[in-house]
């Protein structure tokens, strides 16, 4: 088995019989720091470049071949440590910025865009809501006249027996209609901007 890079410089320091203190004079290197590199207490030694250095420099005070000693320190000398937290926090915490508030507000109002433009064209392409209060079906009808009236949507256009009727901005509609004995139904159509349609047809009575 190759020596470590501390025996070998412990080996040769011995063989010539030189102490630490003799070494620390040669290379002005503190006998302590000799002592950790030989007996590999790496910790207790300054960074790797200052430790390479000291190596160089006490592997030729005792002609020990000095890219043979850096070889082996770089093979001895353990990598750092890496600290690592078993239970890493990978979620970043949460900041209100600008940035945020302005996406949050833009996402907002196309929410409420999209929203509206959906309501209208669901609105648009269906049929108009028609309630018709009055006349009842087979409402008996005395004398000449009935009155007509309900609610629809406040855009559509309502028709009573072909006669167009004016429709408040509510949508609700009232129209006094002459009757006759042959008069036999009333027929109400809502008419939306699309062309849909919805009809309500009462029977009646007349007398």
């Amino acid at each position: 088995m190759m020596n470590t890079i501390g025996q070998i410089l412990n080996t040769a320091r011995v063989t010539k019989k030189y102490s630490l203190s003799h070494v620390e004079g040669m290379t002005k290197i503190k006998s302590g720091f000799i002592d950790a590199i030989e007996k590999e207490k790496w910790d207790n030694l300054p960074p790797f470049p200052t430790v390479l250095g000291f190596v160089k420099s006490i592997a030729g005070s005792l002609n020990v071949d000095e890219k043979m000693a850096v070889a082996v320190l770089k093979r001895d000398y353990p990598p750092k440590k890496l600290r690592i937290n078993p239970k890493p926090d990978v979620s970043r915490k949460f900041t209100w910025s600008p940035k945020f508030t302005f996406i949050v507000g833009v996402s907002a109002i196309l929410f409420v865009l999209f929203g509206y433009l959906i309501f209208q064209y669901i609105h648009f392409v269906s049929r108009p809501r028609l309630n018709v209060e009055s006349p009842k079906q087979n409402q008996i009808v005395k004398g000449d006249g009935i009155t007509v009236f309900g609610s629809t949507d406040s855009d559509a256009k309502i028709t009573i027996n072909n006669q167009p009727v004016m429709v408040s901005a509510d949508g609700k509609f009232f129209q006094d209609l002459e009757v006759v004995k042959e008069t036999k139904e009333i027929v109400i159509v809502a008419s939306s901007r699309s062309g849909k349609v919805t009809t309500v047809s009462r029977k009646i009575t007349v007398e």
